[in-house]
């Protein structure tokens, strides 16, 4: 059971790595979205978040 959860962590980080860029692309879309949904009023706090998903998701390149 053990090995089957590894194994689908290991596709999962696989993908990511392989699809950083997309991601990045996707995480930037939902920031505008949801900040323009909350009239700007959390716009630090989105972007330091939507920042910090993009750091994770680069990060997962360089842990190859």
């Amino acid at each position: 059971m053990f090995d089957n959860l590894k194994n689908l962590a290991d596709k999962a980080t696989d993908l990511a790595r392989e699809h950083s860029g997309a991601i990045s692309q996707g995480l930037d879309k939902v920031a505008d979205v949801i900040d323009d949904k909350t009239d700007g009023k959390y716009s630090g706090q989105i972007d330091t978040a939507a920042d910090k998903a993009k750091d994770f998701i680069n990060g997962l390149d360089e842990s190859k």
